[in-house]
């Protein structure tokens, strides 16, 4: 099978609400079950689908295909972090295979980040398990 061509999103595409007013992550299942986490941001504004995607995981199939991988480790090395559409959905594309609590928190520091908004205003709701 063919790895996606991930499709990057400008972080000024997001609703305003999420760079302007605190703003809660929430994971839908455990952030230690896999590659994809499906998860939600969440504020006074509404909802908004925003899931973790490690984009080097490679079995059964690669997630990611290799100048979408070379994009999102580059963007990591400066602090940053890329925001794609993979299934219909938004993600945090990181480098790796699979979450911590340390690197789901590095996430969303980094998406704070890229919509201005001061990291204290990201606070992030984890799963453990199903």
């Amino acid at each position: 099978m063919t790895p996606a061509t991930l499709s990057f999103v400008d972080p000024f595409d997001l609703p305003e609400w999420v760079g302007a007013e605190p703003v809660t992550w929430e994971a839908e299942h455990g952030v230690r079950e896999g590659h994809l986490v499906h998860g939600r941001l969440t504020g006074s504004g509404g909802e908004h689908p925003c899931d973790l995607l490690a984009v080097d995981e490679a079995y059964p199939r690669p997630v990611a295909d290799a100048d979408s991988r070379a994009r999102v480790h580059q963007a990591w090395q400066h602090g940053q972090v890329e925001l794609v559409e993979y299934d219909g959905r938004l993600a945090l594309a990181v480098p790796g295979t699979r979450f911590t609590a340390d690197g789901v928190l590095d996430a969303l520091a980094r998406l704070a980040k890229a919509v201005g908004a001061p990291e204290r205003q990201v606070s992030a709701l984890l799963r453990l398990g199903g």
